[in-house]
């Protein structure tokens, strides 16, 4: 390993030995600047092996020396590619988010294990600082959306170089709920996924809306549809039931007292876009709340009527025909219609009878919830 003299000058070697001896904070500081200064002149050419001697140095330095030279030396150095790494991995952790915020902010030194430990245990200033990288991963986010505050997940939304998991999605629709600037800005992000794109404005305010329909007149479509799983959400609650629904479900209820409701009559209503007695249909002979249906109806995935289905004894073309209807009134539809269909014909009716019996079980305890 080469020495410190193969890197630093005689006579700036001597200082430095001379000042970690027992040099006073102001020479340490002085020579803190200097060492800067030679580090960032060479660090291109420098080898690992010299860019460890530096960090070794620095962090001798930066013993017992004032906050503002701390963090003067952080943000000369968060910029630099080769940046002495422990160093860098000290400044960011450091309680004090002067000192911790610019290698935190910018240095390529922090990989993603390090910046999720970091948003896991430091404080919302050092969260804040992680949303304003040039890159975050969908792991990084995850932690800054579950922990920040909401000026850390407005900061990361509004960051274009953030990636987003389905869950880190998830977690953004359900903080958004209230406050309007934030679903604006999530609303406005290109990757946002359908689902959770109707799931965001069908909880969104009047003037989201119409604010986002002033920026991006294109999205008034579906907008409009997002409007529509809202009236549908509102089924499920028993004060906002219609007399039609209630007509809907007497219906039904004729139909399989009287042994006349069979899975013709569940695709007949279907394909007429007949969503209450739809609903009620399945509800009535799976042997499940209505509620449990309509909620399927509205969530963006698809197994918990594929197991309702099974267990009524549905064909493939009546459960197309089901998902088909809430594909019109939701906007969305199944994205890969083949592979659902093989899943379906696999899926055993034994299995989806265990699956239900879970679900009722869990009822007991709780409201009803998907599949």
């Amino acid at each position: 390993m080469p020495s410190m003299s193969a890197v630093v000058p005689a006579n700036l070697l001597d200082e430095l030995q001379n000042v970690l001896s027992h040099g006073p904070v102001a020479r340490r500081v002085e020579t803190l600047h200097r060492i800067t200064d030679l580090f960032i002149r060479g660090e291109v050419d420098y080898s690992d092996e010299q860019i460890s001697l530096f960090d070794d140095v620095f962090h001798c330095l930066i013993e017992k020396i004032e906050t503002s030279a701390k963090a003067l030396l952080a943000s000369r150095l968060a910029p630099i590619p080769k940046a002495p790494p422990q160093l860098i991995q000290t400044l960011a952790f450091d309680d004090l988010i002067e000192v911790a915020a610019p290698v935190l902010a910018q240095s390529d030194r922090l990989d993603d294990i390090m910046l999720i430990e970091n948003a896991r245990s430091k404080s919302q200033g050092h969260l804040l600082a992680i949303s304003k990288r040039k890159v975050l991963s969908g792991a990084v986010t995850d932690v800054l959306v579950e922990r920040g505050n909401y000026e850390v997940v407005e900061s990361t939304v509004k960051n274009p170089g953030a990636e987003f998991s389905e869950n880190g999605f998830s977690l953004l629709v359900s903080r958004a709920e209230g406050n309007d600037n934030l679903t604006t800005c999530i609303a406005m992000r290109p990757s946002i996924p359908r689902h959770h794109y109707l799931k965001l404005i069908a909880k969104a305010s009047a003037s989201v809306r119409a604010r986002l329909e002033a920026i991006n007149p294109q999205a008034s479509g579906e907008i409009s549809s997002a409007i529509k799983e809202v009236a549908r959400r509102a089924s499920t609650d028993a004060s906002a039931i219609t007399e039609q629904t209630v007509i809907a479900h007497e219906l039904v209820k004729s139909l399989f007292d009287d042994g006349r409701l069979d899975e013709h009559q569940i695709a007949k209503f279907a394909k007429a876009g007949q969503f209450d007695e739809t609903n009620a249909a399945l509800a009535a002979m799976a042997n499940v709340p209505v509620a449990t249906v309509e909620t399927m109806m509205i969530e963006s995935r698809s197994e918990g009527l594929m197991i309702l289905a099974k267990v009524t004894g549905l064909s493939w073309s009546t459960l197309k025909a089901v998902m088909d209807m809430r594909g019109a009134l939701s906007g969305s539809s199944l994205e890969d219609v083949d592979e659902f269909k093989r899943s379906y014909e696999t899926l055993r009716a034994s299995t989806a009878q265990q699956v239900l019996r879970f679900h009722r079980m869990r009822q007991n305890t709780m409201q009803a919830e998907p599949i």
